[in-house]
């Protein structure tokens, strides 16, 4: 800031201005008036009132400085606002931002533009792609539009978005596996034990196309869908990812991932844990070599008949932390006994018991384990209960959805007979409820079995099991938060990179939860990021337009720096912008 005379020939009047840019233009505002000379002598009692305003300017530069000056800003009810000119910003990305630099995207994107030479910014567009799918999800063309509200302005073309897509679908391997060594280099990565799922998006198309096929759906939509793999870690970071189409096989896709993790990841000691749908014969071979392992859901209704009647014996049950015998082999338990006595039930109904015994079958040696919990057993008779009323209310309804059912669907509880009137086959079709599938259901309530080639006790591989709802979490994030289906592109190289940036997005998320110490929901991050919006102060700065909350005190000590003040000065937002563009240190981390 700096003195201005504007003299007249009746009188000279001393003004506070200063320089502002914007965008590559200057000009020059008007802070304060400070009044006519003759009024400043006349306030100041005859002291020269150059001299006073001088020192009052500095004062204002150094309170400036130390970001303790009082802002006035003037508005005039009569001046209409400037066309096309914006006034409100979203923020909520900075943090965000501070992460993509940390876990080095912009040294990959670097990497990947020297090697094509194109000249459009690959950096400004894959951070805009992924800050756009966390914060406003939508098609290509509305996020390029979305962060044209950002602080900072991007700067470059819609059509340099769509040609990004094609490098980003050729580099993807490459992506991802420096992704992987720059993670590990700022954080510690539990890639001991990794998880594995497949889920599958759809798009609103009638036609089959490329790897956009017909196949059973998760949402069981008529549409065609492309097949996701996902590989997280131990402590829920997505470690990798494929696009396969959508009438392939899960159980074929598991394989494939792996030896690219193996060849691109320089990774190759690690435990699988997959679900029942994942655990092929090949699959568990596959992950019974070197130092790879396995552990995976077992059907206990698949098993045979001598295995599935050794797990549904009442007797031989252990429990964890129980006294042993004399002999040092621990105490068992009769199931059914226990559940007899209501005083011992309930004071074990969050136990859990185990049992474990090593099977060889197909030339593959596993250990099985069986579960058993009274808390489980009472979740899965609720759920039925809730399933057998909707199939009465269904059988004393409309009879016309009973045609056909998916696996789960209470309609498994109805059963079709077709008689006549003196009880011979016919064409009359008679619907009831079908006691014999529900008894049977009923055996298998509270036990939980998986197989595993390792050696831990059952307890730890229990553990290790139940951290598999982490990798339906990302599904779902990806899915609801995230808005990636239906995919709004067309070309296979588009629709992977798409799905690309889905990934690096939740990616970014999954390590903000984590700076976060995993104490704030999903729903509540981004409702906070998606609400942390500027209004712009021309030549002063930006006002916060946002609710200052626990979770924005978090976000702000978390990432060491403030953005919660009155107003925060251009000054300051810049040196914010550089801070979260640092590239990290060796001593630093995640």
């Amino acid at each position: 800031m700096r003195l201005k005379v504007s003299r007249s020939k009746n009188a000279a009047s001393l003004y506070v201005t200063k320089t502002i840019y914007e965008g590559k233009k200057q000009r020059t505002i008007t802070v304060e008036k400070l009044g006519t000379e003759k009024e400043l002598r006349e306030k100041l009692n005859g002291a020269d009132p150059y001299e006073w305003a001088r020192q009052y300017i500095e004062r204002l530069n150094q309170q400036e400085k130390m970001q303790q000056r009082e802002v006035i800003v003037k508005f005039k009810q009569s001046k209409r606002l400037t066309k096309d000119q914006q006034h409100l910003f979203y923020g909520g990305y900075l943090f965000l931002q501070q992460l993509y630099h940390f876990l080095g995207f912009d040294r990959i994107c670097s990497d990947i533009s020297k090697e094509y030479k194109f000249t459009y910014n690959l950096d400004a567009i894959l951070s805009r792609l992924l800050y756009g799918r966390i914060l406003f999800p939508s098609s290509k063309l509305n996020t390029f539009q979305e962060a044209q509200k950002l602080l900072e302005q991007p700067d470059f073309i819609l059509q340099h978005v769509y040609r990004a897509l094609d490098i980003l679908c050729e580099k993807d391997a490459f992506i991802q596996s420096e992704l992987y060594k720059n993670s590990k280099a700022v954080s510690h990565r539990n890639d001991r034990i990794l998880f594995y799922d497949c889920t599958n998006f759809f798009f609103e198309i009638e036609q089959e196309d490329g790897i956009k096929q017909y196949g059973p759906s998760k949402e069981h939509r008529p549409n065609p869908i492309v097949e996701m793999g996902l590989f997280m870690d131990g402590d829920g970071i997505p470690l990798a990812f494929s696009i396969h189409p959508g009438n392939k096989g899960e159980q074929q896709t598991l394989i494939p991932l792996e030896e690219q993790i193996m060849k691109d990841f320089q990774h190759a000691k690690f435990i699988v844990c997959t679900d029942a749908g994942l655990s092929s014969t090949d699959n568990r071979k596959f992950n019974n070599k070197q130092d790879r392992a396995f552990i995976t859901t077992q059907s206990i209704k698949k098993l045979k008949k001598h295995l599935k009647n050794w797990s549904l014996d009442p007797a031989g049950w252990t429990l964890e932390g129980h006294e042993t015998r004399k002999d040092g082999k621990p105490v068992t338990f009769n199931i059914d006994e226990l559940q007899q006595d209501d005083e011992l039930t309930e004071k074990l109904k969050n136990a859990t018991f185990y049992k474990e015994r090593w099977i060889k079958e197909d030339g593959l040696e596993q250990k099985l384990i069986v579960t058993f919990s009274l808390k489980y057993k009472t979740y899965q008779q609720k759920i039925r209960q809730r399933q057998v009323e909707r199939a009465t209310r269904i059988l004393d309804g409309n009879l016309s959805s009973l045609k056909k059912h998916v696996q789960n669907d209470c309609k498994r509880f109805i059963r079709k007979t077709c008689v006549t009137a003196d009880g011979e086959a016919a064409e009359k079709e008679i619907y009831e409820l079908d006691p014999c599938v529900i008894e049977e259901e009923a055996e298998y309530d509270g036990f939980y079995a998986v197989c595993t080639n390792l050696e831990d006790d059952p307890p730890v591989i229990a553990k290790i099991n139940h951290s598999r709802w982490e990798i339906e979490e990302c599904f779902r994030i990806m899915k609801t938060d995230f808005r990636s289906r239906p995919a709004y592109v067309r070309t296979e190289n588009w629709i992977k990179a798409h799905f690309m940036t889905c990934f690096l997005s939740l990616v970014l998320f999954r390590y903000l939860e984590q700076k976060l110490e995993y104490k704030y929901t999903c729903e509540d991050i981004l409702e906070t990021l998606r609400s942390m919006n500027f209004l712009s102060v021309a030549g002063e700065g930006y006002v916060p337009t946002y609710t200052r909350t626990d979770l924005t005190d978090s976000l702000h000590e978390a990432f060491g720096f403030h953005t919660d003040y009155d107003i925060v000065t251009e000054k300051q937002m810049k040196k914010i912008f550089k801070d979260t563009k640092k590239p990290q240190k060796s001593t630093q981390k995640i």
